[in-house]
């Protein structure tokens, strides 16, 4: 999936009206940690705290001049995604529908409540409430926002353009992304692709959620079971076809993390730079710390892609529970 020179100006123009570029930092206790030069990109950092945010305006942007009659749209979510969804429906006045499952986030379905959002829960995960979605915009006659799809993850890319933009003069050699749907890993092909460097992208999935890295080993689909209880953002059940050719054309490599991974680095992120990563958010940085004697010395760059993480989820991975 590439984009013009064009088409990234114009999403970042797009973007960056609501939402000024996102740091990234070298902190000196993640070096400690993992015996290399750590770059964060701070994703948690957006006004809605994930990446998705990106994706949703440029989305709205080329609704807005392509389909001006659309005034309803749905869309399914385990929460960053339905955020998203809700801030730019919102600044276009229109009205937005986000079905999640049962069970999701409290404080995920709390703030898109709060940017509007009128929320249905069905389901017990993400593909059966995606699955409903499709249902209601049929019945309704509703716009269906993707999941995935090439508005979206042109938005995404200008994380990742922002983030090679900064370290122009020495970029990372390896840069760690997060599966969900895979938007975000698209979205950094796409930069690198634009900023003409040669980083090694890394894709990260939950080893409680494999259908990713099942699907990139096998060439082709393969559906998997969901049972990560930290990671809800990378709960994937049915890999997009789409997403997972630019996987498979594009990774250097695809690993998995535990749940027990992921709670270790979200510790970690919070003792090294006191910022807050939901599990899906901190998974690069699981990944990173699973594969740091590989990196050793080397320049790593990590998405860290969201921090909405329920209070009492967090209090537990403080603890160690």
């Amino acid at each position: 999936m590439r984009f013009t020179a064009d088409e990234i100006a114009d999403a970042r123009r797009t973007v960056q009206a609501a939402l000024p570029p996102t740091p990234q930092y070298a902190w000196p206790l993640l070096a400690e940690a993992l015996g290399c030069e750590v770059w964060l990109k701070h994703e948690n950092h957006t006004p809605v705290g994930a990446f998705k945010l990106r994706g949703g305006l440029t989305y709205f942007d080329a609704l807005r001049r392509t389909q001006p009659g659309v005034r309803h749209v749905i869309s399914a979510t385990r929460g960053n995604h339905g955020q998203s969804v809700g801030f730019a429906a919102r600044r276009h006045g229109l009205a937005a529908t986000i079905v999640v499952p049962h069970g999701n986030s409290v404080e995920k379905n709390a703030a898109m409540r709060a940017l509007g959002v009128t929320l249905v829960e069905h389901g017990d995960d993400f593909q059966a409430a995606a699955e409903h979605a499709a249902e209601l915009a049929e019945a309704q006659g509703l716009h269906r926002v993707p999941s995935f799809d090439r508005e979206l993850v042109r938005g995404v890319a200008t994380a990742c353009v922002e983030f090679f933009e900064a370290l122009r003069d020495a970029p990372p050699e390896v840069l760690f992304v997060p599966i969900g749907l895979g938007s975000g890993f698209a979205a950094a092909a796409a930069a690198r692709a634009h900023a003409g460097v040669k980083t090694r992208l890394v894709g990260v999935v939950s080893a409680h959620a494999t259908a990713y890295l099942d699907s990139w080993r096998a060439g082709h689909a393969v559906e998997a079971p969901v049972s990560t209880v930290l990671a809800d953002g990378m709960a994937c059940r049915t890999p997009v076809p789409e997403s997972l050719e630019v996987l498979r054309r594009e990774a250097d490599d695809v690993v998995a993390v535990t749940d027990e991974e992921v709670a270790a680095a979200m510790r970690l992120l919070y003792r090294a730079t006191h910022n807050l990563a939901e599990g899906a958010g901190a998974a690069a940085l699981a990944a990173a710390m699973q594969q740091r004697e590989r990196w050793a010395g080397r320049r790593v760059g990590v998405m860290l892609t969201g921090g909405n993480v329920d209070a009492p989820l967090f209090a537990q991975v403080l603890r160690g529970a």
